[in-house]
């Protein structure tokens, strides 16, 4: 149970803010105004997806689902970012 919560808490953050991070990189920003915005918006719906994802992780019965979903996902996301670098 307690590899459950830790990965509803931690891996849900990690999730959330790399699914952030990667939107705000992948949405267009010619100038300087449009990357504020493009970075944002991805932000505030960062808590909807870190609440989402914890609440399935609590809710679903197969604990090696939940833990490959997250945790893979967030290293995923991560190794996207940076193999994609800086915004030019």
């Amino acid at each position: 149970m307690a590899w459950r919560w830790i990965t509803a808490i931690l891996g849900g953050y990690a999730f959330a803010v790399a699914a952030a991070m990667l939107t705000a990189r992948l949405l267009p920003a010619p100038d300087a105004t449009a990357r504020v915005e493009a970075t944002g918006w991805p932000m505030i719906l960062s808590f909807l997806v870190y609440a989402g994802i914890g609440l399935w992780a609590l809710h679903e019965v197969r604990l090696g689902r939940v833990s490959a979903v997250i945790w893979g996902g967030a290293i995923v996301m991560a190794v996207t970012l940076k193999l994609l670098g800086v915004r030019p």
